[in-house]
């Protein structure tokens, strides 16, 4: 391993943009899920946010087919019981799926980061704020409520820290021995953009999706860790995009955070996610090696 410094990038900071002043409200709508007292104020923020989207052309009418499936699904498992509990799902999960692969029309994500080498070894980095896939989370956290921490902080955190440094371990030794990376710590300018956008957004709405519901859901049917396997295979396959190699590492990086989330609940798998990905961003090249 060779001996490297600390590299920070300064570039002329960017104007802020009309573009991203609906961030300002759902940026704070995410947060706010997740103490239960606050939830109400978090969806009438998000709901704002995506009215200012609209306004600034960012979103438009044909997202309202999304709101609306999101609704009725909504609508469907909160009965409870009877036959429209389950196509309520089927509805939710069709739903989602379309969201997290932006295929849902009416959703203009801006582009903060584009084509970015953090490192002259690394591929180029393109970065959208997404609105659509994030409401993934919304839903999750307002219509089921899945467990958010553990019995209690230590145990939150403890599960948290646990998991996050065995990802670390794991999947970036591995991505090292698959020549996936590179040892190359930095922190450029993007990057406190890059996290929050991880922090607020991205890690919460996989984590919501994977573990507070996927696998949730499955511990009710066939036990905790069966449960947890399948929805780190889900999450790995959710990568398919990056190859085999990335598809294993996203599996390995689910069992860690599966594991948070039996003990820790959701906050607990999302910090762990959140440790994986700022230590591949801020001491690897990022995000993998070119060729």
């Amino acid at each position: 391993m060779g001996s490297h410094t600390l590299r920070v990038r300064f570039v002329e900071p960017c104007p802020m943009t009309p573009g991203l002043a609906p961030w300002f409200l759902l940026t704070p709508a995410y947060v706010l899920l997740w103490p239960r007292a606050t939830r109400p104020a978090a969806l009438a923020l998000a709901v704002a946010g995506l009215g200012f989207a609209a306004y600034d052309g960012q979103v438009d009418a044909r997202a309202l087919l999304a709101l609306a499936l999101l609704g009725l699904s909504a609508w469907a498992v909160r009965l409870r019981r009877g036959w429209p509990v389950p196509l309520g799902h089927a509805l939710f999960i069709a739903t989602a799926i379309a969201l997290a692969l932006h295929l849902l029309p009416g959703f203009h994500n801006p582009r903060v980061i584009d084509a970015v080498q953090f490192d002259p070894r690394a591929l180029p980095f393109t970065m959208y704020l997404n609105y659509d896939k994030p409401i993934i989370a919304l839903w999750i956290m307002l219509v089921l409520a899945p467990p958010r921490f553990g019995p209690d902080a230590r145990a939150t955190v403890g599960a948290a820290l646990a998991a996050g440094t065995a990802a670390c371990v794991l999947c970036l030794g591995t991505a090292w021995a698959l020549e996936f990376t590179r040892w190359a710590p930095h922190w450029p300018a993007e990057g406190g953009l890059w996290l929050l956008n991880n922090a607020v957004f991205v890690t919460l709405a996989e984590e919501a999706l994977f573990r507070g519901y996927v696998q949730e859901r499955l511990t009710r049917r066939i036990g905790p860790w069966p449960a947890c396997a399948i929805a780190a295979l889900l999450f790995g396959l959710a990568h398919f995009d990056g190859g085999p190699a990335l598809i294993a590492l996203a599996t390995l990086a689910g069992l860690c955070y599966g594991w948070a989330y039996r003990h820790g609940g959701l906050a607990a798998a999302v910090l762990a996610h959140l440790a994986l990905n700022a230590a591949h961003f801020g001491l690897f090249v990022y995000p993998a090696l070119a060729g």
